[in-house]
Order: C-alpha cells, then sequence, then structure tokens
C-alpha cells in the first residue's frame, strides 16, 4: 500500500482498528465496548467486514462469532500514521516534532524517561 495507512480509513474504521490493535484479537462484540458511543452491533459488524475487504483485518470463526485480528504488524501502522503525521504538520521535520512533544508535556520528564531518549539519541548516532 503506498498510501499512509491511516487514510485509506474512515473515522470509524480507525477507531475499530484501535481496538483491534489494543485487543490484539477481538469479537465485534467485544470492538463495540470500546467504541465511544456504543454504535449498534451490526455497524460494528459490517464496518469489520469492509476492513476485513480492505485486507486490513482477517478473521476465524468460533462457534457462532468470528473472531477479527489485524493483517497489518503494529508498528507498520504506527510509522505509516507518523509519516503522514510528520509530512502534515512538520514538513517531514523529525527534530520539530520531537521538540514539540518535548514542549507541550504538561510535567517535566522523569529521569528514567530522560535516559530512555538520551539512549535513543546516542543510538542514532551510532547507525548514522
Amino acid at each position: 500500500m503506498t498510501d499512509p495507512l491511516h487514510t485509506q480509513l474512515s473515522r470509524r474504521e480507525r477507531q475499530i482498528m484501535d481496538a483491534v490493535y489494543h485487543l490484539g484479537q477481538a469479537s465485534a462484540a467485544d470492538v463495540r465496548k470500546r467504541l465511544p458511543d456504543h454504535p449498534a452491533y451490526n455497524s460494528v459488524r459490517v464496518t469489520l467486514g469492509i476492513l476485513e475487504k480492505k485486507g486490513f483485518v482477517r478473521h476465524r470463526q468460533e462457534g457462532q462469532r468470528y473472531i477479527y485480528s489485524p493483517t497489518i504488524p503494529l508498528d507498520k501502522a504506527k510509522r505509516s500514521a507518523m509519516t503522514h503525521l510528520l509530512r502534515t504538520f512538520f514538513a517531514s521535520s523529525h527534530s520539530s516534532a520531537i521538540l514539540t512533544l518535548l514542549d507541550m508535556s504538561s510535567e517535566r520528564l522523569s529521569k528514567e524517561q530522560l535516559d530512555e531518549i538520551s539512549a535513543w539519541i546516542a543510538q542514532a548516532r551510532e547507525d548514522s
């Protein structure tokens, strides 16, 4: 898929994918419980069918229920969303995005969080 994955989905489809990723695998009823406005069960089931046709989820049958799981690894979906975010709001500048995240933190980062960020920076320097 050449387009960012997130741009191929409607708002409701993204909400459902978020629920499926969070749960790992889920029935339509499980997904429905995680959605903010608890849409009709049939709406969730139909949308899961659409997501399956688009290739985002697959299902297996357990008795009368279909259990859905994502077909796209979470890390690939995250990268796609971040790429879209970087292009749209930060002119593809990773440093601008990181500085914005650090600046908007309502609380100071903990020593452990700062150490983790420092370690990632050090690793990035070694890799480049």
